[in-house]
């Protein structure tokens, strides 16, 4: 098998990434900003800064780039994310060019197709769709930058081929004690942290099935110049929430399954920006289509419990989540 590099290979996604690629038969290097014991070579390289970069491609045939910074609050300034997400790409790209590298499996996300769109405006998302960068917030804007840029690089350097995954929120087993952002809501929901729930609509996908979906990417030889939505239908945080408490509560978790009113969220968004980032998505249903990813990748999702209880379990086993009471 050829050799792959991970950027951010101790990332949530990341990390899923380099567990299928290996189990898979798969030579694996990853970069870090700083070297970490474990069995995978690794290159320290940092998305703003152009040392690291050649020794980590040098000898791939693939580079899987799946760095990107991606914090649980709203930033007071966006350019926090956005420079790194698109300067960190082009770095990226650049130098896998540079080193004659086949094929970058670039990861992005749905806020890249369906971020900043008018209230009301809730039909069905496909790859042919972009995000309004003028109305999204500072995570969708960094993500949908990072990928037109990445595009445009594409277009310049046609020997290098492109293949861009858009996965919706995704949740999944953390595989080491430092938990994504995107299972902070599982968490929180576990701890009991939040009262009540508010009525938000997310497009859900397992972490396994993103990695799988990385992995199908280098292996499919038409998925070159195509982007592909990695995400189910839309699922309302209600529904997250009575799932979990099902499953935790006779184990003596609390887990909230009251609503929480969109005017107190309004209220409580103004001192917690965690909350004013959800705002965005409170009762609003996000619709997304994953066919294509279906057809021409032969990629499936495994069922939105199966992930919820894995993550939850896997909260508890890292202690990220506090034990039942």
């Amino acid at each position: 098998m050829s050799k792959v590099l991970v950027t951010g290979a101790s990332g949530f996604v990341a990390s899923h990434c380099v567990a299928d690629l290996v189990a898979h038969g798969y030579s694996v290097r990853g970069t870090a900003r700083r070297p970490r014991p474990g069995g995978v070579e690794i290159v320290p390289a940092d998305l703003l800064d152009d040392r690291g970069w050649p020794e980590a491609v040098a000898g791939c045939e693939t580079v899987l780039h799946v760095a990107s910074p991606f914090p649980a609050a709203e930033p007071r300034d966006p350019e926090e994310l956005v420079a790194p997400a698109v300067e960190g790409t082009l770095r990226v790209l650049a130098a896998a060019a540079a080193a004659g590298v086949r094929r970058v499996v670039l990861t992005s996300s749905v806020a890249a197709v369906n971020a900043g769109r008018r209230r009301g405006d809730d039909r069905v998302r496909t790859e042919a769709d972009w995000a309004s960068v003028d109305t999204a917030h500072a995570y969708a804007r960094s993500k949908t930058l990072a990928e037109q840029a990445a595009w445009r690089f594409a277009a310049e350097h046609p020997e290098l081929e492109l293949v861009v995954l858009n996965p919706g929120m995704v949740l999944g087993p953390v595989l080491h004690a430092s938990a994504g952002t995107s299972v902070t809501v599982v968490r929180r929901l576990l701890n009991g942290e939040i009262p009540a729930v508010p009525n938000l609509g997310f497009a859900m996908v397992d972490v396994r099935d993103v990695a799988a979906a990385h992995r199908l990417a280098i292996e499919t030889p038409n998925a070159a110049g195509n982007r592909y939505i990695l995400a189910g239908d839309n699922v309302w945080l209600p529904e997250v929430a009575a799932i979990l408490a099902e499953e935790f509560n006779p184990r003596g978790h609390r887990v909230p399954t009251r609503r929480l009113p969109f005017w107190l969220m309004w209220t409580l968004a103004r001192f917690d920006r965690t909350l004013r980032v959800g705002l965005e998505y409170a009762d609003r249903p996000v619709h997304l289509s994953h066919d294509k990813a279906e057809r021409e990748l032969g990629w499936r999702m495994r069922p939105l419990r199966t992930s919820l209880v894995d993550t939850a379990e896997s909260l508890l086993a890292h202690n990220l989540a506090a034990a039942s009471t």
